[in-house]
């Protein structure tokens, strides 16, 4: 079973190091079999809220967008996306942002430190401010024929965070004997090897 521990943290307190809440899960018979630290494909993106649309002066399918970025910042932006709309909630890559998909998702980097840094780019005569992301030039998905829009978040925050991709999953072994492993509900009773003072 997989259990990534930002949900455990929803039932559960979390406080100990990973690999203590390991051990101590498997002292009390519960096989952690493997642990997958997981990272997000990108950096310096941030949860932003779109404030303002108009069309490009020079281009037919292309948008002026003024994003508020909160404590980061308000920016102008030029999207190709379809789907941009005042009030949306979006993915923001500011200037110096890292992609490890590359921009447009069209290739990549070996790893998010080895991207390059996202600079402002001169767009049909318009300067853009960073760049509004699809889910594909974030690494999420193939998805790409429109920005990745956001149920919630609020603007300025780390969209990593957000969507909770900085995570730590373990891959739990559930025996025939141990049912009671497989509900969440359930985990609140091994609470104890998971807190800090265990």
């Amino acid at each position: 079973m997989k259990l990534p521990l930002s949900w455990l943290g929803e039932f559960v307190s979390v406080a100990a190091e990973v690999e203590e809440i390991c051990r101590r899960l498997t002292a009390a018979g519960v096989e952690v079999e493997n642990l997958e630290r997981l990272r997000p494909g990108f950096s310096e993106v941030v949860v932003a809220r779109v404030l303002k649309v108009d069309r490009h002066p020079n281009a037919d399918r292309l948008s002026l967008c003024e994003v508020d970025a909160g404590p980061v910042g308000r920016f102008s932006v030029v999207c190709g996306a379809p789907n941009v709309r005042a009030g949306m909630t979006a993915a923001y890559a500011r200037v110096g942002a890292r992609l490890q998909a590359g921009v447009h998702g069209a290739g990549g980097a070996a790893s998010v430190e080895q991207a390059p840094p996202l600079e402002a780019a001169v767009i049909r005569g318009i300067k853009s401010d960073g760049m509004l992301c699809s889910e594909r030039e974030l690494g999420l998905s193939d998805e790409h024929q429109g920005i990745l829009e956001l149920d919630s978040g609020l603007p300025g925050a780390d969209l990593a965070a957000t969507l909770h991709l900085d995570d730590v999953v373990l891959d739990i072994a559930i025996t025939p004997n141990r049912g009671d492993c497989l509900s969440m509900l359930d985990w609140r009773a091994k609470s104890p090897p998971c807190s800090a003072s265990g």
